[in-house]
């Protein structure tokens, strides 16, 4: 069976300082509750998250691009295998004594090359309809021996292949020979010591005497002489003729390159190929290795993924497929935003300036001890989103919040602040179309689906000499992902202020909530530096004016 598996604390999209610090922090305390949580993150980090990750060493979440089921999600272990070297008799044993249907077959190195069904191994039974000719079938001598459960009384060479029929020596000696070739495997039962030397002079390549029947020192003698094998079983003739015929490889019945799918493949993706190939089982493989099976039974109800919520409650702001997962708890700072739920979930909303304020005040509530580390994260969680305590989103908790962290930590606030601000407010690299969607957010404002971006910096400059690359990059970002609007905020952290960009429609959507000229692309806010409490407040009481 697959292993219980665990509860994701996860951020916004295009996360930011406080999205994947809340998350890291959040996780160790359910971690130190008992609970197996992982932080997880829904986009790329930023620098300035970075700077704070690499400063206090600490290893970035695991990225989730999206929630949507997976193959892994519903793989079983697959424990049995078969080789496809091994024998038809050991397939029925294996599927008899584990109950299975099907079983994979992989070859010597692990690589899975078939799989055999139980209706395989049935209509193999049925076409029995006379003895087989191992030469052509690629048995060796050790399969044989196994296959009858024989004891080896003249030995020779067991790896090697057979190269002759299976004859049965009935009737008279006379009719024995005229059908006894050279290195055929002859099923001898009780017959005189003049027969079997007779049938070993005619070069057979082994003799296998059946019912459990000894034999005499000179026909062992005779054998030896000739290098001849001689098998004793205990079962009749009838009996060995058929356990021979399931001397036979696997690889003769499996079906070859059989119907695959891969841990990371989406399930929706894979249903129309399982409608279509109706088998009840389906190897999983990872570099051509076997690492489970599927059950198309189990595509019914699939576990969904767990998720804890940090920084935001909005289904426009969530990792993709967050429909698909089970919200279980949602911890943030921001206004509702409309996430529903199967159930009552576990909900911690404060008016405060930084999820992270949150967290840490849940770590000592629940006497939980923050390590250094983790102190730090937490403080630059709420030093990013306050802009240093600049924004007016800050409360005086989150002020003392973060002296606490910063003693535990081990760092100077204001100097490690500047250092990480500074880090995190040059363009660097990054694209018109990068900047264009930094740190986003999507929100439904009346009617329109909004976009708001914002980069924080210590010179505006930079980012505003690209100001036609960016008004195209957004304008291309509403057009293809069906934006009303996009809005990028160009935040500047000294200045306290910020250029507010934007492309779309309806301008006069800007004009009425910050009482400006929208004509042209941006906007100059003084005093403005929270999108949460500056920019979409002004916007939502601004659509109501507009539709009046």
């Amino acid at each position: 069976m697959k292993n219980t598996k665990p509860i994701y604390t996860i951020g916004h999209r295009n996360p930011d300082t406080d999205s994947i610090c809340s998350a890291i922090g959040y996780a160790h305390l359910k971690q130190a509750l008992g609970q197996n949580v992982v932080p997880a993150r829904a986009g790329k980090v930023n620098a300035e998250t970075k700077y704070a990750l690499e400063h206090f060493k600490v290893e970035q979440p695991l990225l989730l691009t999206d929630l949507y089921p997976r193959v892994k999600d519903i793989t079983m272990d697959c424990q049995i295998v078969v080789k496809q070297h091994d024998t038809l008799r050991h397939l029925g044993e294996v599927m008899r004594e584990h109950e299975l249907k099907s079983v994979p077959v992989t070859d010597s190195k692990g690589l899975l090359v078939g799989i055999v069904t139980v209706s395989d191994l049935a209509k193999r039974y049925f076409q029995e309809l006379s003895m087989q000719n191992l030469s052509e079938m690629r048995v060796r001598y050790r399969d044989l021996i196994a296959a009858t459960d024989s004891e080896v009384l003249v030995s020779g060479d067991e790896g090697e292949f057979i190269q002759g029929c299976v004859r049965i020596a009935a009737g008279s000696i006379e009719t024995i020979k005229k059908v006894i070739d050279k290195k055929d495997i002859v099923l001898v039962g009780d017959r005189h010591d003049e027969t079997m030397l007779d049938i070993i002079a005619q070069g057979v390549s082994c003799m296998i005497v059946t019912g459990g029947g000894r034999l005499s020192g000179e026909v062992i003698e005779a054998a030896e002489a000739k290098g001849i094998f001689v098998l004793s079983t205990p079962y009749d003739t009838y009996t060995v003729a058929r356990l021979i015929n399931q001397c036979v490889p696997i690889r003769r019945i499996m079906h070859e390159n059989p119907v695959c799918f891969k841990p990371l493949d989406m399930l929706s993706d894979i249903k129309g190929t399982m409608e279509e190939t109706n088998y009840r089982n389906y190897p999983v493989i990872e570099n051509g290795r076997l690492v489970g099976i599927i059950s198309r039974d189990n595509m019914v109800m699939p576990e969904r993924e767990q998720v804890i919520l940090v920084d935001h409650n909005e289904r426009g702001q969530a990792v993709e497929g967050i429909e698909e997962a089970k919200v279980v708890e949602i911890i943030d700072h921001h206004r509702l935003g409309g996430i529903q739920t199967s159930e009552p979930i576990y909900t911690h909303a404060e008016p405060v300036g930084c999820t992270a304020t949150i967290v840490a005040n849940m770590h000592w509530q629940n006497d939980v001890e923050i390590p250094a580390s983790i102190a730090g994260l937490l403080l630059s969680a709420i030093l990013s989103d306050t802009v240093l305590f600049k924004s007016p989103t800050c409360t005086e908790y989150d002020k003392k919040t973060a002296e606490r962290l910063a003693e535990i930590a081990g760092v100077d606030i204001n100097e490690y602040g500047m250092a990480m601000l500074k880090a995190g407010s040059g363009i660097g690299d990054m694209t018109p179309a990068e900047i264009a969607k930094n740190d986003l957010k999507e929100f439904q404002i009346g009617d329109y689906r909004i976009i708001v971006s914002q980069i924080s910096v210590m010179d505006t400059k930079e980012v505003m000499d690209l100001e036609p690359q960016l008004i195209e990059a957004m304008t291309g970002i509403c057009e293809k992902e069906g934006f009303d609007m996009s809005l990028v905020m160009v935040t500047d952290i000294l200045e306290e202020a910020t250029y507010l960009l934007y492309a779309g429609s309806p301008k006069t959507l800007i004009g009425e909530a910050f009482k400006k000229d929208a004509s042209g692309t941006h906007v100059y806010l003084t005093g403005v530096m929270s999108r949460k409490k500056q920019i979409i407040p002004p916007l939502s009481e601004a659509v109501k004016r507009i539709a009046k």
